[in-house]
């Protein structure tokens, strides 16, 4: 199972808010199981692959990326400045039923997508069931 846990991020907007902090929001993500493995899509338009950076340590993910600020020409005004720029970073705590040795991960028109397979272990199994045994013999 993937568990998301961000405590600080609604505070990290209103203080955005409140003193028009120019920091980069949060990368926007999208997260779906489909069959034996967990999918998830982070939105980085703009961003350069070689400055994407994944890392799992214990059951944490952790993806950091930078988009650099735009070089500033003379004679350039800008009218709007919207897009955001500097350093991202998000961290995803998995669950213990998932395979973090297999992740793999793919950028495309900028989205990066993370498959993470479910581990062995955790998939269901049929079990069989006998019939007329004793418990000392369902034991061996």
């Amino acid at each position: 199972m993937l568990m998301r846990t961000d405590p600080f991020r609604e505070f990290d907007r209103l203080t955005q808010r409140v003193f028009n902090d120019t920091r980069p929001a949060v990368m926007p993500m999208d997260a779906y199981r489909e069959g034996d493995e967990f999918v998830i899509h982070f939105d980085m338009p703009g961003v350069a692959t070689d400055s994407i950076d994944l890392q799992v340590e214990r059951d944490v993910l952790t993806v950091k990326a930078d988009r650099p600020a735009p070089e500033r020409t003379e004679g350039r005004e800008n009218v709007v400045s919207e897009r955001p720029t500097g350093s991202f970073s998000r961290q995803l705590f998995l669950g213990k039923t998932l395979d973090t040795e297999r992740i793999k991960a793919d950028y495309a028109d900028g989205v990066l997508t993370v498959v993470i397979p479910v581990a062995e272990q955790a998939k269901p199994r049929k079990i069989a069931v006998g019939e007329g045994g004793t418990r000392a013999q369902i034991k061996a």
